[in-house]
């Protein structure tokens, strides 16, 4: 049973043997491939077609999936590691420790996005943006460029309180909490945090910054959180809905497990709060 702890609270040797896990998967070529698969259901996921990881209900189950196979694959290097989370209500600055070189590295130069320090730096030739939407090769970021803001923790509640998961039409244009916390309705939260951070992170590709991962963890927290304040309120659409995965469907690319499976985290991990 794995334990995902605050990055904030993360030890010198937790970060160091979390990065350098980063480090050996893009080494390997295993990390890219998550990248490659991100990317292409950012494309296919569309509000009048098909779609799965985004824009839908599936939008939670299907990250929760695709998190649980990258932290089986960095604990395949390391066996303590456990994907942190990134709380940006309470880390909002760049200031944060999030980004001091021993961890993320900061934001980007002005002139070009280019990250410069830490261990994800180009400089480094540790890590080569492979999977890419431009000619560029090179982590990028713009955090909190045109005075951009995080989320804040009465945002986050204001949509903690909203009690049905999803509903009719089931994808952008939906009310309720999948759609507010995915951001394309009302205060928006998940899709935020990607613009702050910019670069890569704003686009398909976006697994290419490593703190897609840490953003993700706490989208998954916050959906558990929701889960323990409306024990009632199930997962949305049950059956029988076209373009979405219903309750009891199976998820692509991997179709091996169905959004009913993964609407109970604690077999696979914890969180430290």
């Amino acid at each position: 049973m794995t334990v995902r702890k605050n990055q904030a609270l993360l030890t010198a040797e937790e970060k160091r043997r979390f990065v350098a896990a980063l480090l050996e998967l893009k080494r390997s070529g295993r990390y890219d491939t998550f990248v490659t698969t991100h990317n292409s259901f950012i494309m296919s996921d569309t509000d009048q077609g098909e779609r799965t990881g985004h824009r839908s209900p599936s939008f939670l189950p299907w990250h929760r999936r695709f998190l649980l196979e990258f932290e089986r694959a960095l604990r395949s290097v390391d066996a303590s590691v456990a994907l942190p989370y990134w709380d940006w209500t309470a880390d909002n600055s760049v200031r944060s420790s999030l980004w001091a070189p021993d961890f993320m590295g900061g934001s980007g130069r002005s002139r070009d996005g280019r990250v410069v320090d830490g261990p994800f730096a180009a400089a480094g030739g540790n890590w080569p943006v492979n999977v890419r939407v431009d000619g560029r090769t090179f982590l990028r970021r713009a955090l909190g460029s045109g005075g951009r803001q995080l989320p804040t923790r009465a945002e986050v509640e204001s949509v903690l309180a909203m009690a049905t998961y999803d509903m009719p039409p089931w994808n952008s244009a939906s009310d309720g909490f999948r759609n507010h916390l995915e951001g394309w309705r009302g205060v928006n939260l998940h899709n935020r945090v990607h613009v702050w951070v910019g670069g890569q992170m704003a686009t398909g590709a976006s697994p290419n910054d490593p703190v897609f991962w840490l953003h993700h963890a706490y989208i998954d927290k916050l959906w558990a959180e929701w889960q323990r304040r409306h024990p009632g309120s199930g997962y949305l659409p049950a059956g029988g809905t076209p373009d979405v995965v219903d309750l009891n469907e199976t998820m692509r690319p991997w179709h091996d497990m169905t959004p009913a499976d993964l609407l109970d985290h604690t077999p696979h991990y914890t969180y430290d709060a």
